[in-house]
């Protein structure tokens, strides 16, 4: 009887270890498992809201890349650029973000007090010059070659000046441009001598005058300034505020007008041409992607006509010159094979002369020295050194009425 109970005993020990481990398996399946990813949260700190077209880029941008990802976030609107943004930051920490954005310059110093206290929660600026001399792992900066675009709707803007000189309506020496910027910033002047460089390549009688409002969003500043471009001669306007001020008082003069951050066909649809924004969603899923994965952030992001982060709105057809689309088309094969450089300095001058160096200030310091050699190869290298734009010369051609810092 013994003999027989020991051998039940080992019987059933057989049996125990072999249903613990499966038929012919060791239990290296369940190992092998891939992972859940992180679970992220995302925060949004927003200037203003959807009325302005800046904010509502980042909004939409914001939500597209949420609902795909499928995650849970927040998002604050009209956070001045002062201590409210480190308080926005700190309650989107406290209602368990672990990823969070901001979207206009004056942010940065904020979101950086944030980073510093809050080490285990990524914070992500869009704009900001900082984040490559910091060196903080959990802050970054983001931005897109947003000057390419320009150069696209100023393309589109220079066919619509022949189009007008072509018709009678103005000579070659009336082909002046008015440019609506916020602040003379290196962004804005980037941006309206990027615009200015496309106009140029298809109107080389082209000039442009430029008027900034000091402020990023003020309707009533701008369209002011846009009448006042007007009444100064301007034939076509375009503007780098975030307002419908410029265009609404293009449409009531009847002058052509080139947007930003999104079509203004609707409300303007007899003088919109068309418009360029970044959309930041590619840059928002790369970044929750990241988070997700536990994987590094770069200190800057440039986005590009390649990863989709630069984008033109469909032309409108009933304001602009016969052929803009395919141009358009055309121009942008070239920039995305690097066949064409924006900022080709035998493109422009600056007090009468070819420049074949320059150095930038890229490195931001409290004396804004100049710190890096950004021309070779015959053009300069926007957003390359870190992602904001540090263009900031004063080319030949373009005259700034007055000066907001």
């Amino acid at each position: 009887m013994k003999k027989k109970s020991l051998i039940m005993l080992l019987v059933v020990a057989m049996i125990a270890a072999f249903s613990l481990t499966g038929c012919g398996g060791s239990g290296d399946e369940e190992k092998s498992e891939e992972k859940e990813g992180k679970t992220v949260k995302a925060g949004f700190i927003c200037l203003h809201d959807e009325n302005s077209t800046y904010d509502l880029n980042f909004i939409n941008a914001a939500k597209e890349a949420c609902d795909e990802a499928g995650i849970d976030y927040e998002i604050k609107t009209n956070i001045p650029e002062g201590q409210e943004c480190y308080d926005a930051a700190a309650e989107l920490v406290d209602a368990g973000c672990n990823v969070i954005f901001a979207d206009s310059f004056g942010h940065e110093d904020y979101m950086i007090q944030a980073a510093k206290e809050f080490t285990d929660v990524q914070f992500c600026h869009s704009t900001g010059t900082k984040a490559h001399t910091e060196g903080l792992d959990n802050y970054h900066n983001a931005f897109a070659s947003i000057y390419e675009g320009r150069y696209l709707a100023g393309v589109a803007a220079g066919m619509k000046l022949n189009e007008m000189i072509k018709e009678g309506k103005i000579t070659e020496d009336q082909a002046k441009i008015g440019y609506v910027g916020a602040f003379t910033y290196a962004e804005v002047i980037s941006g309206y001598t990027s615009f200015f460089l496309g106009a140029r390549s298809e109107c080389p009688s082209a000039t442009m005058d430029v008027t900034f409002t000091g402020s990023w969003y003020d309707e009533t500043a701008e369209k002011e300034a846009a009448n006042k471009l007007i009444d100064g001669g301007c034939v076509l306007i375009s503007q780098h505020a975030d307002s419908m001020g410029a265009p609404t008082a293009c449409e009531k003069k009847k002058v052509p007008n080139v947007s930003y951050n999104g079509s203004t066909e609707k409300a303007c649809p007899n003088t919109f041409i068309v418009s360029s924004r970044i959309d930041w969603a590619p840059y928002y899923k790369t970044v929750i992607k990241a988070v997700q994965n536990g994987d590094k952030l770069d200190a800057d992001y440039t986005g590009t006509l390649k990863t989709k982060s630069v984008q033109l709105t469909e032309v409108n057809e009933k304001a602009a010159a016969e052929g803009t689309a395919d141009k358009l088309a055309e121009v942008q094969k070239k920039l995305e094979a690097g066949d064409l450089h924006v900022f080709d300095t035998s493109a422009f001058t600056v007090d009468g002369k070819k420049l074949d160096s320059y150095k930038a200030d890229v490195d931001t310091d409290e004396k804004y020295e100049k710190d890096t050699e950004v021309i070779k190869d015959g053009y300069f290298h926007e957003s390359e050194f870190r992602s904001a734009p540090y263009f900031d010369l004063q080319i030949d051609g373009i005259k700034l009425l007055d000066k907001k810092m």
